[in-house]
Formats: C-alpha cells, sequence, structure tokens
C-alpha cells in the first residue's frame, strides 16, 4: 500500500473512532449487562488473539461495517493496524477495563496496554450491536498511558 493511502485510511479510521465517543458522552454511560460485557471483551480479545496470529480474516471479521467499508479487504486492515497501532498489533500486556454502554447503545471499552518496550497505553475500543446480538468493533483510539509500566 502507498505511504498516502495509507494515511488516508489511518487517518479516517482515528477520525471515525474520536468521533464514535462525542464529548461528555462517557458521563451518561451505564454498566453493560454481565453477559454484554462478556461478549465485548470477548469480541475485542478475539480481534487481539486474531492480530497475534497474523489472521487478517478472522481479525477484519471482528470489525464493524463502517470499518470493513473504509478499509476494504482484510489486508489493507491488518497493514493499518500493523503500521499504526503497533501495541495493539503485538501488545505485551492487555488489561480491560469494565466496559460501558452509551445513550445510543454504543459500548466503550478501554484497554490498557503495555507495549514490547515496556510502554503505558490506553486503547479506547467503540462497538456496537449487530442484528444477530453480536458486537463488532466500530473504532480504536489509542493513547499514551503515564510512564511506563514495571
Amino acid at each position: 500500500m502507498n505511504r498516502r493511502l495509507h494515511i488516508a485510511l489511518l487517518t479516517a479510521l482515528l477520525a471515525g473512532a474520536a468521533l464514535a465517543v462525542p464529548a461528555g458522552a462517557m458521563a451518561a454511560a451505564v454498566a453493560l449487562s454481565d453477559a454484554d460485557a462478556a461478549s465485548v471483551r470477548a469480541t475485542v480479545q478475539g480481534q487481539l488473539d486474531a492480530f497475534a496470529a497474523d489472521d487478517a480474516a478472522r481479525a477484519f471479521s471482528y470489525a464493524a461495517a463502517n470499518v470493513r467499508q473504509r478499509m476494504g479487504t482484510a489486508q489493507r486492515f491488518m497493514a493499518m493496524v500493523r503500521a499504526g497501532y503497533p501495541v495493539v498489533y503485538r501488545p505485551a500486556s492487555v488489561a480491560f477495563l469494565v466496559p460501558q454502554r452509551l445513550a445510543d447503545g454504543t459500548a466503550v471499552l478501554r484497554a490498557q496496554m503495555t507495549d514490547s518496550q515496556g510502554a503505558g497505553w490506553l486503547a479506547v475500543y467503540t462497538l456496537v450491536r449487530q442484528k444477530d446480538r453480536s458486537w463488532r468493533i466500530s473504532g480504536c483510539e489509542v493513547q499514551p498511558g503515564q510512564g511506563r509500566v514495571t
């Protein structure tokens, strides 16, 4: 993938993730049911497991329609994650926080991650419920954590 296309795709995905959680929306968030919380965590963990196995098709299968449409193919999606989200592609550790539901039904799951250098990161996933009641990842924003994790 050429660099200009990669930057455009990464920018579009990040913009989608930023728009997925409006400012102040988390103040209105409520806890998910235990079953939904487990399903949301399993969806994100499934995608992380697919990244670890370099299984682009499986990783892409966890993406919501907005991401699938933007990225086009599993290979483009995997290349974008590998280049733009290295801590998500290969986290050294992951700790999920309690998922929540926004007023519009979107689920938000924060994950504290460390990279191979020991730096901490916060990944904020947004997920949307599908007609079959499963969850798919509609965005992910990664922010540097505060300091190093030991």
